[in-house]
């Protein structure tokens, strides 16, 4: 992900940790309680029937972990779609488990929506394809690659269509189970004032960067909520959640007006968003990858790797962080309809699923 990352940085990236004003009034919530371990490059995690998780490794496994009651521990390999540089993200409906890889070689598997159903796994949609056909119209790489794609954050929507997020696209798509892929949103790039420690201009010089939308997820509400990493050079604190009106297509989410139209910020401040996931009282979960920013963390400069969950109450006017400095580049977070939340941690190398709640 590294190398991914920063050969991504002319074109997009990360932010950094929430801004000291975010945090004042945050409160601890409990420890990071380590339920299942040994895991390889976890990403992926969603809630299954019957009190399971579903999660994916690294290796482009993906299996199921019985959480809680007598049998809580036990775990069963389900199947496994194509590894790419980064362990696929999942989604779940009902029994289905819906499985998006990430950008890779043309013809490895990778760039797809693949859907799990009864241990069978069977390709939906080519995202890689589509975005040829659906340049971005906003792309600022200086080698030009407007049909780039990275799809990176996956929710299935109750109908049996399935949202995607692009992470080089910088947009949001909508799947449908014929395998039809639409334009829901896309994301404008944002001006950023350069940050201190990182080669180029002078600190404060405002350059503009690209939103990079790595995560999707469906609220209570039934609005669509993406999630921002925020393009290079990593400025702390410019990562935006936007909240996008069901149905859409091709609406704007556009910084300078944020607050017209079918996608509306819904929150900002946050750094390096990775992850999102609804939980039923209507809250909004938001997994920052690194809270030094992605450029400064392991993935990029080699700095820290700590990481956080923040959970938006409703409405996105309050957020608390859930075990603070306890996550190590975090990737993933589901949430069970008794708000139980799970999160996969580090991203790379051995790894664990902890409950955080």
């Amino acid at each position: 992900m590294t190398q991914h990352l920063r050969s991504h940085a002319a074109r997009a990236a990360a932010i950094t940790v929430l801004t000291t004003a975010l945090s004042v009034g945050a409160s601890a919530v409990n420890n990071a309680v380590p339920v299942l371990g040994g895991l390889v490059s976890p990403r992926g995690i969603a809630t299954g029937p019957a009190g399971r998780l579903i999660y994916s490794e690294g290796t482009g496994a993906i299996s199921e972990l019985i959480a809680n009651g007598k049998n809580a521990g036990t775990t069963n390999l389900l199947n496994s779609v194509p590894a790419t540089f980064i362990a696929p993200n999942l989604a779940t409906l009902g029994g289905q488990i819906f499985v998006l890889t990430a950008q890779g070689a043309p013809g490895s598997g990778s760039n797809t929506l693949y859907r799990v159903n009864n241990g069978t796994v069977r390709a939906l949609a080519d995202i890689g394809a589509y975005q040829q056909t659906d340049p971005d119209p906003f792309d600022l790489t200086d080698a030009g690659s407007p049909t780039e794609s990275n799809p990176f954050g996956v929710a299935p929507l109750p109908d049996g269509s399935v949202l995607v997020s692009d992470a080089a696209g910088n947009d949001l798509l909508r799947v449908y189970p014929d395998g039809t892929v639409v334009t829901v949103a896309r994301l404008k790039p944002r001006m950023v004032p350069w940050p201190a420690g990182v080669a180029g201009p002078a600190p404060g010089t405002m350059v503009p960067t690209e939103d990079v939308a790595t995560s999707v997820a469906v609220g209570a509400d039934g609005y669509y909520y993406v999630g921002e990493l925020r393009g290079f050079p990593a400025t702390p604190g410019y990562s935006q959640v936007w909240r996008i009106a069901p149905d859409s297509v091709n609406a704007l989410c556009d910084p300078v007006n944020p607050n017209v139209g079918a996608c509306r910020r819904y929150a900002d401040g946050f750094t390096s968003i990775v992850d999102l996931e609804g939980g039923p009282d209507g809250s909004i979960y938001v997994v920052q990858i690194a809270n030094s920013s992605w450029l400064k963390s392991p993935l990029g400069m080699g700095g820290p790797d700590i990481g956080s969950v923040w959970r938006l109450a409703p409405g996105g006017a309050s957020r608390t962080e859930l075990a603070p400095g306890q996550l190590h580049l975090p990737a993933g977070v589901a949430v069970t309809s008794d708000s139980e939340v799970y999160v996969t941690t580090p991203v790379f190398g051995p790894a664990n699923i902890v409950r955080v709640q």
